[in-house]
């Protein structure tokens, strides 16, 4: 299955916005090991651990797949999608 680049856009935005969720949930809730989260928290957690882990597994097989139908280095395949995706990479 072919893909076209807007659609690796969307897919990066959306594994983006469930890494900010795990992100919120994790300094909502503090540290694990500092303090104990109630089953639900936990159960929150991972939902959307997992939510965020099947996102991005996806946007980097398509990623891939896009890089090598058109020849392209997939690095670069990836910065570009992540530049118009509005992800700021420091470092």
């Amino acid at each position: 299955m072919g893909h076209v680049f807007d659609e690796l856009v969307q897919k990066q935005r959306a594994a983006d916005q469930a890494h900010n969720r795990v992100d919120e949930l994790r300094h909502s809730y503090g540290p694990p090991a500092e303090h104990q989260w109630t089953k639900q928290q936990t159960v929150t957690y991972e939902t959307a651990w997992r939510a965020w882990r099947d996102l991005d597994r996806d946007v980097q097989s398509a990623v891939t797949e896009y890089a090598k139908e058109r020849g392209r280095p997939r690095r670069e395949v990836q910065a570009d999608v992540q530049m118009a995706a509005g992800r700021v990479e420091l470092g």
